[in-house]
């Protein structure tokens, strides 16, 4: 069997920089276990897969270790795809995924999704959190994620991270935040539970983050900067219910997985 694969650069404009994401269109879907080893092969923080239906898309996202339920970047770069390569002169795709309906629309070459908010919860930091981070944040929210907050900038990039500690924790992931200093606010992720330890920027972490930036700085439309290696920029509104995400995407590569 072929299946074609696309690697795409999400949420920037440069090769190298944002977070990659591997894409695969296909027919019709395949065993969970055929999936999850091709996302295991591809060795990226995630990989979607896609099964047009209608006028609408079935979307799953895996990490080399499992399956998640929702994931920004890949949702862009399947977005991306569809777009580019697939479907002549659309605008918006809508995707079907375990998150509910979730739309992505292009406008000048941004791409812009439509996100459930995922305000977290205010609770205690667990001992492993402090262990895994190296230090203790001022604040701790749950929601599908740990959301630590710090007082800097600094405090966010001079981490010492232990993996297995974090590993140990009931959520997902783990987000870790503070204002920026050219920015609203900026951030990290970590997801060593799923096989991701850093992962590079996370659309889906800003489904809590903004809710919680929002009633911090007393604003609706922000500028967030996720402070891995390879960086990216978000452009986020809070919409109540929904948060809209913006951000750009570039091509690396395109073939074909044999299986």
């Amino acid at each position: 069997m072929r299946i074609p694969i696309y690697q795409i650069d999400a949420f920037t404009n440069e090769l190298f920089k944002g977070n990659p994401a591997a894409v695969c269109p296909l027919n019709g879907w395949l065993r969970d276990d055929i999936l999850q080893n091709i996302a295991a092969e591809n060795n990226l923080s995630e990989t979607a897969f896609f099964v047009k239906k209608g006028d609408e898309y079935e979307l799953r996202w895996f990490t080399p270790k499992g399956e998640v339920d929702l994931c920004g970047h890949a949702t862009l770069a399947s977005a991306y795809v569809i777009c580019t390569y697939l479907v002549e002169d659309i605008k918006n795709v809508k995707f079907n995924t375990k998150s509910g309906m979730l739309e992505v629309s292009k406008d000048d070459g941004q791409y812009i999704l439509n996100f459930p908010s995922r305000e977290g919860e205010k609770c205690e930091a667990p001992e492993e959190l402090i262990k895994g981070l190296g230090k203790t944040p001022i604040e701790v929210y749950m929601s599908r994620d740990y959301l630590a907050v710090f007082d800097t900038e600094d405090d966010i990039l001079s981490l010492e991270l232990n993996m297995n500690e974090l590993k140990k924790l009931d959520g997902l992931g783990v987000i870790v935040t503070a204002k920026g200093k050219e920015v609203d606010f900026v951030s990290r992720f970590f997801a060593p539970k799923v096989g991701i330890e850093e992962d590079p920027v996370t659309g889906s972490a800003h489904c809590t983050l903004v809710p919680y930036w929002k009633k911090r700085l007393n604003k609706t439309e922000l500028v967030a900067l996720q402070l891995s290696d390879r960086g990216g920029k978000l452009y986020c509104t809070d919409l109540g219910e929904t948060i809209r995400i913006s951000g750009e995407a570039v091509s690396y590569l395109k073939g074909y997985i044999y299986v």
